[in-house]
This record gives C-alpha cells, sequence and structure tokens, in this order.
C-alpha cells in the first residue's frame, strides 16, 4: 500500500507570511543603522515617542503599509515617513501622526498626505484631541517640482482651515520644515525640544536663497521662538521631557469644543496659602510683585500651566484649577516693565481669550496694570490694531468672564482686561484705583503742576484724583459688584463660576472666535 505525503501546511500560510514580512519591514523604519544613531544622540524615534506618549498597547496605527507613490523610491519609505493612528493618553482618546526622520527625512508626498487628511478628519468626526510630533525636512523632491508638483498642492481647500473643532497640539522634536511648521503655526499648544529648529525651510536652503551663513539657531531655535515670535508656548530639554508637557497640557483640555474640560479632585492644602495673600502685595503702590506669586496663593495647589512665560512677560496667560475646575487667567505681571502692556502681551493676551473661548474654559483677569507701553517702536509694531484685536476678541467671548482689580487699573487697558460690559462679574480689592492714570501724571497733565512746584497744592490734587479713582467709587455706580477682602479672592471665584456654570454639564459656548488666525 502506497503512502500519501501530508502536509501541515496551511493554504494562507504564504499569505500570512507576506504580512509578516511587510509588517517587519514597516517597523523597520529608515533601517537599524539611522535608528542606532538616533539612539546614540538620546533622541527618540517616532515609533518610541508614540510609545512613551500613549497608554500601553493603546496605538491603533493605520496607514502602516503606506508608501510613495512613486516607483522609484517606494521600496525606501516604509509608512511613508509618517506613522499615524489613534491612542490614549491617560485613558482619553487622541489621534497622532508622529513624522519618522529615518525615512527620506519624513518629507511631505502626496500619500502621507493622504493619511494626515484622513486623521485629521477622523479626529474631528470623533471629537479627540490631534497631536502632531514633528520633525520634517519639508517638501518631497522631485514630488513637488514643476507642473506636476503645482497640481498636487491646493487639492484640499480644507488642509489649513481651522475651526478649533478639537484642540490641535505640536512638539517640534527636531528639525521642522514644511508640514510641521505649518502645523504648529495652527496648533493651539505648542512645546519645543531644545536644539530643535522650526522655519520655513532649513538653514542650507536659506543660506543658498539669500548667499549668506544662517546659524539653525537663529532661523528658528527655541530662544526665537519662545522669547520673539511667542509661535511656541514651552521649551522643554529632552523628547521625554517635551511628550510629559504635551500630556499634561491635554489634561486641561476637553476633548472637543463640545466638551468641558475635565474636573479635578481638589488637593489638600489648596486655599491655604490665600490666606498669606497680603504678604505677597506691597503696601506702597510703587514697588513692584511677582504676580505669578499671587495666582499660585488662589488656585488649587500645583495646578498653573503657563502659556508662553517667556513671551509678553508684562501679562502672565495661565491654565489652572480652581475647586478642581480648569480656568485661565489673564495677570498682569508689575515684575516686567511695571506691568505696561507692550505689543507682544496684547498677541499673547488675545491668543489666550480666544484659547479659552474656543474650547470652553472661563477667563479670569487679575488686573494690576498702568496703561499700554506707548512709544514709536509700539506703533510701529501695530499696537492700536492689536489694542482693537483684543478687545474685539473679549466682545465675542461667550464663556463667563471675571475680573478682579488688585491695585491699578488705568486708561483703555480697562476695557482690554475685563473691564465695563467685558465681565460678568468685576470685583476689586481695597487697594484698587481706577484713574485713566496715574494721579500724580494726572495732576501734572490737567493743571500743569509738578510736586516741586507746590508740594501741597499737587498732593491735595492727588488726592482728590485718587478719592474719585478708588474701589468704593466703582462700587457705588455698579461698574463692580463687589469690593473684597484679598484673602477671600479664592472663595469669591469659586462662588462667581459656580454660578456662571449653574449647568450640570457646565459651560459650552458659542465659539464665535473658532476661526480666529493662529498666529498673526
Amino acid at each position: 500500500m502506497s503512502k500519501v505525503a501530508r502536509s501541515d501546511a496551511h493554504p494562507f500560510d504564504g499569505m500570512l507570511a507576506e504580512l509578516d514580512k511587510r509588517n517587519a519591514k514597516a517597523l523597520a523604519m529608515g533601517g537599524a543603522e539611522k535608528l542606532a544613531k538616533r539612539k546614540a544622540d538620546g533622541v527618540l524615534n517616532a515609533r518610541e515617542r508614540l510609545d512613551y506618549l500613549l497608554d500601553k498597547k493603546s496605538f491603533f496605527e493605520v496607514g502602516r503599509f503606506a508608501a510613495s507613490h512613486r516607483a522609484e523610491v517606494r521600496e525606501k519609505t516604509p509608512a511613508d515617513g509618517k506613522i499615524a493612528g489613534f491612542g490614549s493618553i491617560g485613558g482619553r482618546r487622541v489621534a497622532v501622526v508622529s513624522n519618522d526622520f529615518t525615512v527620506m527625512g519624513a518629507s511631505s508626498s502626496v500619500i502621507n498626505g493622504k493619511k494626515i487628511k484622513h486623521v485629521k478628519e477622523l479626529a474631528i468626526k470623533s471629537g479627540v484631541p490631534l497631536v502632531m510630533l514633528g520633525e520634517s525636512s519639508g517638501a518631497r523632491m522631485p514630488d513637488r517640482m514643476g507642473a506636476p508638483g503645482r497640481a498636487i498642492l491646493g487639492q484640499d481647500p480644507t488642509e489649513f482651515r481651522r475651526l478649533r473643532e478639537v484642540p490641535l497640539v505640536s512638539a517640534l522634536l527636531g528639525d521642522c520644515y514644511g508640514s510641521s511648521t505649518w502645523y504648529a503655526c495652527m496648533s493651539d499648544f505648542v512645546v519645543m525640544r531644545k536644539g530643535a529648529t522650526m522655519a520655513v525651510a532649513s538653514s542650507r536652503v536659506t543660506s543658498i536663497a539669500i548667499k549668506q551663513h544662517v546659524d539653525p539657531e537663529a532661523l528658528g531655535g527655541w530662544r526665537l521662538h519662545t522669547e520673539e515670535t511667542g509661535l511656541v508656548d514651552v521649551a522643554a530639554e529632552t523628547d521625554e521631557e517635551a511628550l510629559d508637557i504635551v500630556k499634561r497640557y491635554l489634561g486641561y483640555m476637553p476633548s472637543s469644543a463640545a466638551a468641558v474640560a475635565p474636573v479635578a479632585e481638589i488637593p489638600p492644602g489648596s486655599g491655604d496659602a490665600v490666606k498669606t495673600i497680603l504678604d505677597i502685595l506691597p503696601a506702597e503702590r510703587s514697588k513692584v510683585y511677582n504676580s505669578s506669586r499671587i495666582l499660585q496663593a488662589i488656585v488649587d495647589k500645583g495646578s498653573l500651566f503657563e502659556l508662553k512665560p517667556r513671551f509678553g512677560r508684562s501679562i502672565v496667560t495661565t491654565l489652572a484649577r480652581v475647586g478642581g475646575k480648569v480656568v485661565g487667567f489673564i495677570a498682569n505681571n508689575p515684575m516686567h516693565r511695571g506691568g505696561a502692556i507692550d505689543v507682544n502681551s496684547m498677541r499673547k493676551a488675545t491668543s489666550f481669550v480666544v484659547h479659552c473661548d474656543s474650547f470652553n474654559i472661563p477667563l479670569i483677569f487679575l488686573v494690576d496694570q498702568p496703561g499700554f507701553l506707548i512709544g514709536i517702536d509700539g506703533e510701529k509694531r501695530w499696537a492700536p490694531g492689536r489694542i482693537m484685536n483684543w478687545v474685539s476678541a473679549l466682545s465675542q467671548v461667550t464663556v463667563p468672564r471675571i475680573a478682579i482689580t488688585m491695585r491699578k487699573n488705568y486708561g483703555q487697558a480697562y476695557l482690554n482686561m475685563g473691564g465695563g460690559r467685558n465681565s460678568d462679574f468685576a470685583a476689586a480689592w481695597p487697594t484698587a484705583d481706577f484713574g485713566f492714570m496715574d494721579p500724580q501724571v494726572g495732576v501734572n497733565v490737567l493743571h500743569g503742576l509738578k510736586r516741586e512746584d507746590d508740594p501741597e497744592r499737587f498732593d491735595r490734587l492727588v488726592a482728590e484724583i485718587s478719592n474719585d479713582s478708588s474701589a468704593w467709587a466703582l462700587a457705588e455706580l455698579f461698574e463692580a459688584q463687589a469690593v473684597i477682602d484679598p484673602r477671600d479672592t479664592r472663595d469669591f471665584l469659586i462662588d462667581s463660576l459656580n454660578v456662571l456654570s449653574a449647568k450640570p454639564e457646565g459651560v459650552i459656548g458659542q465659539h464665535r472666535l473658532a476661526n480666529w488666525p493662529t498666529s498673526y
């Protein structure tokens, strides 16, 4: 009797082997040598960044087997240089794109552009934040050259439309040109690793274009963007620190504009520091202080998360929690320029107003400002227009607005800092002064008198002007709804927020500022 040959082979084994082979190729990214060099440099690769950012085993990848549409480089473009999908951070869903610089410098192409579009559209449809982990060399050549290259551009009219339906976050983690720059400039929050760069084009391309050497740091380093342009919110030392900052920021944010920010437990000891607030505020009006210390005394313990701390430093913009609820503070900081509001501070405040209103975060103004910083430089930098942008944005806000005047509240800036009908509740400390300008300057302007001319008359006129602009005078006109002991500020804010957020689900604004320019 002849024996029949038997086999354990399954008819699908060949196809499954091909799947394993293609998975291995995609996961190998740009190859062992390039990955080893990044490791030696202490820089995470694109997949390691996702592993660090997202909850363990939560990543759901889309487009792993995408590749360039150009035959000559198809085999050299695993995942086409951009790793995309969905995952969770702290149990909350997010969409994410991580640029793989080991694959053709994560350059922008027809196919990976489709991946980004797909993930972005699903993020908006699903109501989850979109996180862009940027590192890219710009447009891929020769894809973008000549007339065929022009035909690739602008096929999606919504590609750069920003309606702030969901939070958009960018982390700049290496050389960032082209799409990484564009998405960062469209983002609600940007963190940058020191050593990374962000610019329209690389220093090499720029050097060739302008025929002179260009230093990458000077062109687009972290100091430029955190201190001068304001396009970056926070700088970090390492990839890991930058990703930790992204996680922390998202902890303050709702998943979408249709939701409210998560409420947190109130840490033990919150409210203790406000009892010492009078030790922070100098009794002498001419002395300065750090308003961040006032903020720390008022908010839930350890909850301050400041945006753009190195830019426009006469104003502090910070997320925080009060009574467990997320709020946004705009506070004057006398430590810088005496609190006088310069052009960078105007831009910073306006963008923060837009940010908070777009994502249902109540705004709180802590006011101690002598007015706008006037001068030729400010006028050249469109100071009047910046002032009006800010007031225009504030007048369209539909989330709760609370203003508390601590000391000076002078001039037109009174309106910009929540004065008049630009707040739902206004309160003042007994130390508040609501004059049009400093009383001593006012006496000089109104009466042409200096103190040295007639000290007795000068002091009498200063007292008259000061009395007319006191907290009591404003309260009598019901322009302030309360005059409070500074030590009661936290309780006043909690009570006000409870009134203004009385709905069980909190406050969802009308989002009139959702399409406000992201940089201007």
